[in-house]
């Protein structure tokens, strides 16, 4: 895919890796970028990027998005939560379920609301930004690794879904990042513009699958091989 040509929708794009992605996608030479978040005067403008307000947890908000943005040829859906949740906390359902509905159902609304308009605009793209958590679940952040894994099982399926109307579906894995989210771990972290450009290059290659850093290529080799690193104990080898 030409990026020169690409009119690019990203959701999350206030902070972090949405950030990130807008600037890298500027650098490539995109058309036009709308970089969305629940409150756009959080987004730095400027440069062909038009903030939108966009709230992936409303339909009408998805609904609104959809009808005005009807050039995007490139749909990023990156915006995520984490609330640290665990599976026999008394708050561990409530905090799954929020993370459902922005780290699963988000997307899952987004693609469907803007499917039409990418086949209208010559199928594009897709971009779901995933973890190398789809693959594993770890004790203090189980019900984030649950919704992301659901949003793994939910990518290939749309990859499925709009092979026909020749949509590109993209899953991006990718380890612990320099980002506010990851801010309390500490361990080597990749720069969110690294992940970034890795994106823009699998649009432009038709990927469909990113593993960003060396966590999320080592996991998944695994996971074919007797000693997957999903069934290994935390903290042990």
């Amino acid at each position: 895919m030409d990026i020169r040509n690409a009119v690019v929708l990203v959701t999350g794009a206030n902070r972090g890796l949405g950030r990130a992605l807008v600037d890298a996608f500027r650098s490539a030479g995109a058309k036009k970028i709308y970089a969305a978040a629940r409150d756009p005067s959080s987004i730095d403008a400027g440069g062909g990027v038009v903030p939108l307000a966009l709230d992936v947890t409303s339909p009408d908000s998805i609904a609104v998005a959809a009808r005005t943005c009807c050039d995007v040829n490139v749909l990023v859906n990156n915006a995520g939560i984490a609330q640290g949740g665990q599976l026999f906390s008394d708050e561990g359902e409530d905090k799954a379920r929020a993370e459902m509905e922005v780290n699963l159902f988000g997307p899952w609304r987004t693609t469907r609301a803007f499917a039409a308009t990418l086949e209208a605009n010559g199928g594009g793209a897709v971009v779901n930004v995933l973890s190398v958590l789809s693959w594993l679940s770890m004790p203090g952040s189980a019900t984030y690794c649950l919704s992301k894994s659901a949003a793994w099982s939910l990518t290939n399926g749309l990859r499925n879904d709009l092979a026909g109307q020749g949509t590109q579906v993209t899953a991006v894995h990718v380890g612990l990042m320099d980002t506010d989210m990851a801010a309390g771990f500490d361990a080597p972290k990749i720069s969110p513009r690294e992940v970034a450009e890795q994106v823009v290059r699998a649009v432009q290659d038709g990927s469909p699958e990113v593993l960003a850093d060396n966590t999320s290529r080592m996991v998944k080799s695994s996971l074919s091989g007797a000693q997957a690193a999903y069934l290994a104990p935390p903290g042990r080898e």
